[in-house]
């Protein structure tokens, strides 16, 4: 059974476990070992996310382990406060199972309670997972930012994508 939740301090550790894991894909802005994030700077951020009002970090857990994770990035600007952006990773064995979509719906109820109009995020061309995940849950394109990476010494695009609720 998966499980969505905030995330916690203790999480820290498994919590930066699962990202490097997901950073091994190849196909988020960290490449494979790039993320050099300590257990304590995990812990310190999941803290300093909790005290912001429009911010939060959510967690799948299954069986003990964290599956994925979801960062809500909002904004103290009243032009934009009404928006957020979308930081998510589900681990390898998980995928498919369920969390990204149960992830994307508590994260979507989240902002409807905290008066989120506007939902954003960048996926990388080719991650045809993620891009169909994204696209079953409502997001639509809004551009192309083209040559936005470069992985394996290619350039890739990315998507912009965004989700009025």
């Amino acid at each position: 059974m998966m499980n969505i939740r905030k995330a916690v301090p203790d999480d820290a550790e498994r919590l930066l476990q699962l990202m490097n894991e997901v950073d091994d894909s190849n196909l988020m802005l960290y490449g494979p070992g790039e993320r050099k994030t300590s257990t304590e700077q995990m812990q310190l951020r999941i803290e300093a996310m909790n005290k912001v009002e429009l911010s939060e970090i959510l967690v799948a857990e299954s069986g003990g382990k964290l599956a994925g994770y979801l960062m809500m990035i909002g904004n103290q600007q009243a032009r934009i406060k009404h928006s957020i952006y979308l930081v998510v990773g589900v681990g390898s064995r998980f995928r498919g199972k369920g969390a990204g979509t149960m992830l994307l719906e508590a994260m979507e109820h989240w902002a409807r309670q905290h008066h989120i109009h506007r939902i954003e995020l960048t996926v990388i061309a080719h991650n045809e997972t993620a891009f169909s995940l994204y696209k079953k849950m409502g997001f639509q394109v809004e551009g192309t930012k083209n040559d936005s990476l470069t992985i394996d010494g290619q350039y890739v695009d990315e998507y912009y994508m965004s989700k009025l609720i």
